[in-house]
């Protein structure tokens, strides 16, 4: 069963803004996009870059060290899919946002 960890009220993060959350041990790059919320792993792929910390530009997230772009819906990089930041379950409860990771992110 998926479980849901509650890791923000939806108020405190506007439309086009991140913030880096913690579940179960991991830090998971949270995202609302026009209302709707994204979720993916916050350490890039090319060099463990913060994630959360990053420029949102609709649906796309660019890594504050080195520029790469990552879709938050998808989690692909843009133009090379042969990278990805794997994506998280979001969902919101009484305005309260819920996030589940992915049996690839559980901590050991």
């Amino acid at each position: 069963m998926t479980e849901f960890v509650t890791v923000a009220h939806a108020r405190d993060i506007p439309p086009g803004t991140g913030r880096t959350v913690e579940v179960h041990g991991v830090w998971i790059a949270l995202f609302n996009v026009d209302g709707t919320f994204y979720a993916i792993d916050n350490a890039c792929p090319h060099a463990g870059g913060p994630l959360g910390e990053g420029k949102l530009t609709g649906t796309v997230v660019e890594c504050p060290w080195h520029g790469w772009k990552f879709s938050v819906v998808s989690g692909q990089r843009e133009g090379n899919p042969n990278f990805e930041a794997p994506c998280c379950q979001v969902r919101i409860e009484d305005e309260h946002v819920q996030v589940a990771l992915p049996p690839g992110l559980l901590a050991p």
